[in-house]
């Protein structure tokens, strides 16, 4: 999987950036939640639809977004190493979001990486949701969220090297990318990474 943020307390996993590009604030309110077991099924419906998959892998054939990933054991069991955010936009889930300690997080999906980082993934999950603007205000509250922690010096993200829209609306927000990698012996990623005195600078 893909930029997504790693599901669950266990397992490294990224997650798409089907995030908007677009420039235009949404009037309604938008806040992010921890998710839930509860969430599960919302969650199971977002990864098949298509702009997910097509965020997660470049394989033409496939038919759900995270196949091998189960849900309800991924919810169960939240760890501040590694835990889930749903997006509401006045009550609807409209996204989700991941956040680990890449340094700490126990699969070790970002190798050997130092600590004081964070690493997120995001994904729009309803396609009318899509192209609001979403998914940067969903950014700059996780960004403020994983900064508020003293410790953390930067935070990491790894979209799809095809995904050049998510490229480029990271490189909005801040981010640069820091080189090709690829994830899991199959997903060819371009690392972005954001330091702190950039984000701040931006606040």
């Amino acid at each position: 999987m893909k930029a997504l943020l790693h599901i669950g307390w266990g397992r490294g996993r990224a997650y798409p950036e089907t995030v908007t590009l677009s420039p235009f604030p949404s009037p309604e309110t938008l806040r992010l939640r921890p998710a839930t077991p509860a969430d599960a099924d919302l969650l199971r419906a977002w990864d098949r639809e298509p702009h997910v998959i097509r965020a997660v892998t470049d394989t033409s054939e496939a038919t759900t977004a995270f196949a091998d990933v189960d849900w309800d054991a991924e919810l169960a069991d939240p760890s501040p190493v590694s835990f889930y955010l749903i997006a509401e936009v006045d009550g609807r889930p409209v996204g989700a979001m991941q956040v680990i300690d890449p340094h700490l997080e126990p699969t070790h999906y970002w190798g050997d990486i130092e600590p004081g980082l964070r690493a997120l993934d995001i994904w729009i999950g309803p396609s009318d949701a899509l192209g609001r603007g979403f998914g940067t205000r969903m950014m700059h509250q996780a960004l403020d969220l994983c900064f508020a922690d003293p410790a953390v010096r930067a935070v990491v993200i790894d979209p799809l090297n095809s995904n050049a829209d998510a490229h480029r609306f990271y490189q909005r927000l801040g981010f640069v990318p820091v080189g090709r990698r690829l994830f899991n012996d199959e997903d060819d990623c371009l690392v972005h990474r954001i330091e702190r005195p950039v984000w701040e600078a931006r606040r």
